[in-house]
């Protein structure tokens, strides 16, 4: 009747996002190691590379859980706000920002995602999805009720952890946001936008 839902955005790329730099597969590693002790039944991972190889190195940490590609755990914008619904000293910057990126059906696999990875099952299960900055940013705001444009402005560091609970008997609760404590200091914060760095 519980899920623990663990969300990773892949380890640091490389600048053309062919996989990992050394730092993003040490991260991956280290996150495996950090998740030696929960009873994982799956990891699931998006298609790209990078989100492939994290995937990989933390599962040569948990020899025995399987390891699936999902292409609603990849790198996509869950959704594109109308500029009304955004505050109005920020519409313009956020829509900019937006509009950097393709339409890639995001609004569909954000959808997908929300069935597949979201939401009490029977039992208890504990799954893991490697993914993406904005994938992440899109469950977490599920989760916590917000308007849907409000996936935008949450960050999240390479390889960080995010937990959210799903039960049927109180709403889906956020037990951990961008948790680097695995990391070393010289592998925290890659992948987050610098000025928002504590």
């Amino acid at each position: 009747m519980t899920r623990y839902l663990y969300l990773a955005r892949h380890g640091e790329a490389t600048p053309d996002e062919s996989g990992l730099t050394e730092n993003g597969r040490r991260q991956a590693t280290l996150l495996g190691e950090r998740l030696k002790g929960v009873p994982l039944s799956a990891i699931h991972h998006g298609p790209l590379p990078r989100a492939a190889q994290t995937a990989r190195l933390i599962a040569e940490q948990l020899p025995d859980v399987p390891v699936r590609v999902s292409e609603a755990a990849g790198d996509f914008v869950p959704y594109v706000p109308a500029k009304q619904e955004l505050p109005a000293q920020h519409a313009d910057r956020l829509l900019g920002f937006v509009g950097q990126f393709p339409e890639d059906g995001g609004a569909r696999l954000a959808r997908a995602a929300e069935e597949l990875f979201t939401g009490p099952v029977e039992g208890t299960r504990h799954e893991l999805v490697v993914t993406h900055n904005f994938l992440i940013g899109w469950l977490v705001r599920a989760a916590l009720n917000a308007p849907d444009w409000r996936w935008l402005g949450l960050n999240h560091c390479n390889a960080a952890l995010t937990v959210i609970r799903y039960a049927q008997d109180r709403p889906s609760s956020v037990l951990l946001f961008n948790d680097m404590g695995h990391l070393p200091a010289d592998l925290r914060w890659t992948g987050f936008p610098p000025e928002l760095r504590l």
